[in-house]
């Protein structure tokens, strides 16, 4: 079977069942495990899939990837995306990481940062950072969103009114071709407004995969920003734009998943 009919029976299949699997799909058509892999990028790529740990989902425009298989989708530009931005935080700062995968990622590759305080809306973010000795933490109130441990809502845009701190990471569900940040949870969307508000400058870290995607609820601009860490070029006119906009984008580049 050639790909192409192999990539139309793939998206037969996700559509029927909302889900496939890598060794699902190998058995189906039996091929190797890496072969069916090439064929999740390339669906990806177009779009038409979006890749999770073990295979791939349908997209959605009205709700997210569960947060255990964004857990594992993109690990490696994440990382990058971390690291990359870990340089421009300076030792001594104050800084807000919200909710998001990336954000966590952020906050691992802050571990060895000193005399830092940050703030943060993500218990996971807090959990990770508590073995940073030289880190003080700020877990800022809200309602529990039990499903990636977010807290989101009044009380917390409300906590983070009392703060003003030298660095807000954020990260978003999808960003459109106009530069816009989108999300899906109007609640997390104006605890980011919130986040941005508050901040002396702002960071988004999101991999390139969130062009792909779509979501309704829209956080802000990408002019907002001072710098867009991402793991590859943006597309063109998102580029120019940022450009006239004054937003740096910095690249943190990572091997293509698999």
């Amino acid at each position: 079977m050639s790909q192409t009919m192999r990539l139309q029976e793939i998206l037969t299949i996700a559509r029927r069942d909302g889900r496939v699997s890598v060794d699902a799909l190998a058995a189906h058509f039996n091929v190797t495990l890496q072969t069916i892999r090439r064929d999740l990028a390339a669906l990806a790529d177009q779009g038409k899939l979006d890749r999770v740990h073990g295979g791939a989902v349908m997209p959605s425009t009205i709700a997210n990837i569960g947060y255990e298989d964004r857990r594992g989708l993109h690990d490696a530009a994440k990382a990058a995306i971390a690291a990359r931005c870990a340089q421009d935080i300076p030792d001594g700062c104050s800084i807000f990481l919200n909710i998001g995968t990336t954000t966590e990622a952020v906050a691992r590759a802050l571990m060895g940062h000193r005399d830092i305080l940050v703030l943060t809306n993500n218990m996971n973010v807090a959990n990770i950072l508590v073995d940073n000795p030289h880190c003080e933490i700020i877990l800022v109130g809200g309602l529990l969103r039990r499903s990636d441990g977010g807290l989101v809502g009044t009380v917390t845009t409300q906590a983070i009114a009392q703060f003003k701190f030298d660095l807000a990471v954020i990260s978003c569900s999808a960003l459109d071709h106009d530069g816009d940040m989108l999300d899906f949870d109007i609640q997390e969307v104006g605890v980011s407004q919130s986040i941005l508000k508050q901040a002396r400058r702002s960071f988004l870290v999101a991999d390139g995969s969130k062009f792909q995607r779509r979501a309704p609820a829209r956080i802000g601009s990408l002019s907002q920003l001072d710098c867009f860490y991402t793991d590859i070029s943006p597309p063109a006119t998102v580029s120019a734009a940022c450009h006239a906009w004054g937003t740096r984008i910095a690249l943190g580049h990572a091997p293509d998943f698999a």
